[in-house]
């Protein structure tokens, strides 16, 4: 199989964002797989850039959304207002309409305003005042949310974790990576000269390209197997949903194809993994260190390949 055409994108987001090809790579699974992306790190770390990059480079319609705690659903769906020379009613779409969505810092909002937007992404459409309203395609929300320790949040609560179809960090840059970061050219600046790789409809045939990518009946058995270890362990809470096991072996997929490859192999699930299942698994002591990776790890570790 030839080198996915996303690669440029992968390369020249890479130029932006250094030393952080892996979460580049995770973001884009993510989008192929028609999934949501939540992001959870300290500010400054290149939350914002990485969402801006991938939506110059895929050519997207890009709106970002700051989340506060005054913040209404209206603000995001959007709002009828009365027309005097009409007499009627028009509606006003609000910044939900775009491609890409960066729901920034979506933690800082009301539970009854993240259940606006997790609506959208759910059903890809709104419901105002009684009239559906479909969103663009494709519609992807990266979401950006600061650690639950920090003051004025509202934590996701776990049916609504449940909704984003990853969960990554992106972490401090490595000393060289943020060595050139400080001699090299402004991010800003960079951010400007990025041109689109791909257009839309270019990233809607990848999508569907995805499902056609082969996994055998043994990846089957081992994301089956991995799931199964979840539920009989008794380190979580509960284990991992039936959909979260359709989100594992899409993410899979998604990644074997930005690999270059046309079938699944078990590497791809372990690479995918630490996104897909982090958010989802609950240790039975809170008070335990439980890393995404470290969860992941384990994982790999109990379960071995068929």
């Amino acid at each position: 199989m030839p080198s996915s055409p996303i690669q440029p994108v992968i390369q020249r987001a890479s130029q932006v964002i250094l030393g952080k090809e892996r979460q580049i790579r995770l973001a884009l699974a993510c989008l192929l797989a028609r999934g949501h992306l939540l992001i959870e790190d300290l500010p400054g770390v290149g939350k914002t850039t990485l969402a801006q990059a991938l939506a110059r480079l895929l050519g997207m319609d890009f709106h970002r959304i700051q989340f506060t705690s005054d913040m209404l659903p209206a603000d995001i769906i959007g709002v009828s207002v009365y027309d005097r020379d009409t007499g009627t009613f028009k509606f006003h779409p609000g910044p939900i309409f775009a491609q890409l969505i960066l729901a920034d810092e979506v933690n800082r909002a009301t539970p009854k305003t993240q259940s606006a937007l997790l609506e959208a992404m759910e059903e890809h459409q709104v419901t105002m005042e009684g009239e559906t309203r479909r969103l663009p395609e494709p519609f992807f929300v990266i979401a950006t949310q600061n650690p639950s320790n920090q003051v004025g949040t509202f934590p996701l609560p776990e049916s609504q974790l449940d909704r984003f179809l990853m969960r990554i960090e992106i972490g401090y840059p490595g000393h060289d990576a943020e060595r050139t970061l400080l001699q090299g050219t402004e991010r800003r600046d960079l951010m400007a000269t990025l041109q689109p790789c791909l257009a839309p409809e270019d990233l809607s045939k990848l999508q569907a390209s995805v499902r056609n990518v082969h996994a055998s009946p043994a990846l089957i058995d081992y994301i089956q197997a991995l799931v199964e270890h979840t539920r009989r362990s008794p380190v979580y809470i509960t284990g991992l949903s039936p959909r979260a096991a359709l989100a594992l072996l899409n993410c899979a997929r998604a990644w074997s194809l930005l690999e270059g490859r046309d079938k699944v192999l078990p590497e791809d699930v372990q690479a995918v993994l630490p996104g897909v299942a982090g958010h989802r698994l609950r240790p039975v002591h809170d008070g335990a260190h439980h890393s995404s990776v470290d969860c992941a790890e384990s994982l790999i570790g109990a379960v071995p390949i068929p």
